[in-house]
């Protein structure tokens, strides 16, 4: 059994559909570019969230899409954003089995902190690890081996909980176990083929690393 386990934040803790997809509208506004309805705009969970920019917006708009996107996120985006029910019980009976818990988060560790502190998760883990606003440590595999070495943890000791295939990826490049989670933005089929070891159908199933 791994000991250490690391989440996710978006999609996988917290549901942050409704912040995210407002931000990324607002900067598509401001860019006076085309501007999809949030249903069309979920893809955008997950990915580092430059590279989304450059898919909606042109690579020569995409840094000032995160800067107006940025912009609503610190003011009222971050907590448009829910934590899944069940998600405090689970890390509890984690804790109480004597895992240690991390979060490795694609987004700015500054809001990373921010959210959970507000909603009542800080508590609950060891580590906490996030990109710079910079976009230095956006990719998940750089973000995973920062953590691993802060750490002083091998992959081979950790599991990796994530709803994308950039989390199975990072995880996969770290040696770590990669279980996907449904109840985010990823698919059972986005997880399969990015080698995931388990997949989960719902919140509680996590229980299961608690042994």
């Amino acid at each position: 059994m791994r000991e250490h386990i690391f989440f996710d934040l978006d999609g996988t803790l917290t549901d942050p559909r409704e912040g995210i997809t407002g931000c990324i509208q607002h900067a598509l506004r401001e860019l006076q570019v085309h501007v999809p309805p949030k249903d069309e705009l979920e893809w955008c969970i997950g990915p580092p969230l430059f590279q989304s920019f450059v898919a909606l917006a042109g690579e020569e708009n995409a840094q000032a899409g995160v800067d107006h996107y940025r912009d609503r996120f610190d003011v009222s985006g971050w907590c448009e954003n829910e934590p899944y029910e069940g998600i405090h019980d689970v890390l509890q009976h984690l804790r109480e089995s004597d895992r240690n818990l991390y979060v490795a988060s694609s987004k700015p560790l500054v809001f990373v902190e921010r959210i959970l502190k507000h909603f009542a998760l800080a508590d609950f883990f060891v580590g906490v690890y996030g990109s710079e606003l910079d976009g230095r440590l956006s990719d998940k595999s750089e973000l995973l081996a920062h953590a691993l070495k802060r750490e002083n943890l091998v992959g081979s000791q950790c599991v990796m909980l994530g709803d994308r295939k950039h989390d199975a990826i990072g995880a996969a490049n770290n040696d770590m176990d990669f279980v996907g989670v449904l109840w985010g933005y990823g698919s059972a089929s986005e997880f399969v083929a990015a080698g995931a070891d388990r997949v989960f159908n719902a919140v509680h199933d996590i229980r299961q690393l608690g042994g």
